[in-house]
């Protein structure tokens, strides 16, 4: 509920502090005296347009807060989590206006949007009154009223699984017909691209394994051409050993001497490692000379793998995947449309699911409207509506309107005078009827409120005697279920609340400002008497309305 108020230099208010309670609260003062400054202060809290001429005068900037402290579990607590702000309470809405007509929001001392201040003071405070177009006159919130009027929650959550559960199908099946269109389009092109990858047959990691391959063979061509290499310097030019067989025979031919012999064993010696180092040169290039075509094909591999990967840009690891995923698209391909056909089938029985559902939550509407009807009918007589007819009026939707909420179109129409047809709440009644018509579908319709606090603005406005006693004893009866705060002009109605505020202007060093003042039970009694007797109050007029007052307690 609303606890707590504070008003900073609004067009005549200059500072003021209010503190709320439970119950009705009301607002009483003679004409003028600024009670409609009150709720458009109020109103700025909530995130409601605001005018540079609501800054008072001489002032740099006007601020309200109001402070709230809604019931565990509120819908305002969830728009918070919704916006990353802290659910603290007292939960404050603060507005601040400039001369010239700027504004800044806050929720909790955090700078917000008024877009957001205004949809969160829309779950904490529902206005109605002579002019009022939205809460009750607002038809998009005339199907959830119905719904909490019959108690048809439950019912509505199951319907909205079964919608859920619908559109969930229906994706499913839609999503199943565009990919098999999609391949259907691309079928020729998948199946060649298939083909071909299945052809080169890509191997997972066989990108790393191929070239590893490659460098070793690389590394390997080296070694291979240096040991040919030493060969070729040892057999070049008819070799060496050729040469020392040549010097060996040249030696051979002159007589013996103990010189030569040393040269002839050293050149003997050399024969036999020469050919020792060609057989052995012989053997490495035999162990190492690979398959002259095991580099080249290796290489070829590798181009190819890499080739087809950018053809499909993609990496040459994602080639297997790439081949497995294309497989499964043509074998959805081929079995689509079985496929298709169960999804089809399932889409249809989740909609005649949501169907039924939705039929029978309508016919349960209907009877609900029947009663919300007699029940709003039987609460306009005593508030001098007796010629007026309230009709819940339900249309059925267009299938593509069909939603979690239902199939039906809900809204709360009246016609005021015999003969008229009904027609939507704003355009049918004038200002006062409106306002007490608004009351008495609040007081039906009470416990389906989530709002905490309402506000009625001149409910009473044109009325007096048993009517204004209707409306007051409805206004406290609205008030044991939510906080209520009521401007009036009616004793009957003033002397049914539980907190009472006054009104006033005064003048002090020429500038005039609004005060507010909380009663007491003396000065209740004093202001009940004024709006009996007017200007000059009376001892029978303070008798009267010590016997309204009696009559609340």
């Amino acid at each position: 509920m609303l606890v707590a108020v504070s008003i900073r230099d609004v067009v005549l208010i200059d500072r003021l502090d209010l503190s709320l309670g439970p119950g009705l609260t009301v607002l009483t003062g003679e004409t003028g005296a600024g009670k409609s400054i009150l709720l458009d202060s109020l109103g700025l809290a909530l995130g409601v347009r605001a005018e540079a001429g609501l800054v008072r005068a001489g002032a740099a900037q006007a601020v309200v807060t109001a402070a709230f402290e809604p019931p565990a579990g509120h819908a305002a607590f969830a728009l918070l989590a919704e916006h990353g702000l802290p659910a603290e309470t007292p939960l404050t809405l603060r507005r601040v206006v400039q001369a010239d007509g700027r504004s800044r929001a806050f929720i909790n001392d955090e700078p917000v949007s008024v877009t957001l201040l205004r949809r969160l003071g829309e779950t904490l405070v529902e206005v109605e009154g002579q002019f009022a177009q939205v809460g009750l006159a607002d038809p998009a919130t005339h199907l959830g009223l119905l719904d909490a009027f019959a108690g048809l929650e439950p019912d509505c959550a199951r319907l909205a699984g079964a919608h859920a559960a619908w559109r969930a199908a229906e994706r499913a099946r839609a999503e199943a017909e565009a990919a098999i269109a999609a391949a259907r389009r691309e079928e020729d092109w998948l199946r060649h691209a298939v083909a071909e990858l299945a052809k080169l047959a890509p191997e997972p990691d066989e990108e790393t394994r191929l070239d590893a391959t490659r460098r070793r063979m690389q590394q390997n061509e080296k070694r291979v051409e240096a040991i040919a290499a030493a060969r070729d310097e040892l057999t070049r030019h008819r070799g060496v050993a050729f040469a020392l067989r040549n010097a060996v025979r040249a030696l051979e031919r002159l007589p013996p001497a103990e010189d030569l012999a040393p040269v002839l064993a050293a050149l003997g010696t050399a024969q036999d490692s020469v050919a020792d180092a060609e057989a052995m040169l012989d053997r490495l290039l035999a162990d190492a000379g690979p398959d002259p075509r095991a580099l080249e094909e290796a290489e070829e591999r590798l181009f190819a793998l890499r080739a087809a990967a950018r053809k499909h840009q993609t990496s040459v690891a994602e080639l297997p995947a790439l081949l497995a995923d294309m497989n499964d698209r043509l074998a959805a391909l081929d079995a689509g449309e079985e496929r298709l056909a169960g999804l089809a089938e399932a889409a249809k029985a989740a909609r005649e699911t949501y169907r039924t559902a939705a039929l029978a939550l309508s016919a349960a509407r209907r009877e609900a409207a029947e009663r919300l009807d007699r029940a709003v009918m039987k609460e306009l007589p005593p508030l001098r509506l007796e010629k007026a007819r309230f009709v819940t009026e339900i249309v059925a939707r267009d299938e593509a309107e069909w939603g979690a909420d239902g199939a039906d179109r809900v809204q709360f129409l009246v016609a005021m005078n015999p003969g008229q047809a009904p027609s939507p709440l704003a355009r049918s009644a004038s200002g006062g009827e409106l306002a007490r018509l608004m009351l008495a579908l609040k007081v039906v319709l009470a416990k389906g409120s989530t709002v905490p606090t309402l506000v009625f603005d001149e409910v009473d406005a044109g009325i007096g005697g048993a009517t204004a006693a209707a409306v007051g004893e409805r206004l406290a009866r609205l008030a044991r279920g939510v906080q209520v705060l009521v401007v009036t002009h009616s004793p009957q109605v003033a002397a049914k609340g539980a907190g009472h505020w006054r009104v006033s202007k005064a003048t002090a060093k020429g500038s005039t400002v609004t005060r507010v003042e909380t009663l007491d039970a003396a000065a209740r009694r004093e202001e009940i008497a004024r709006m009996l007797a007017g200007s000059r109050i009376t001892e029978a007029a303070r008798a009267a309305a010590a016997d309204l007052l009696a009559g609340v307690a």
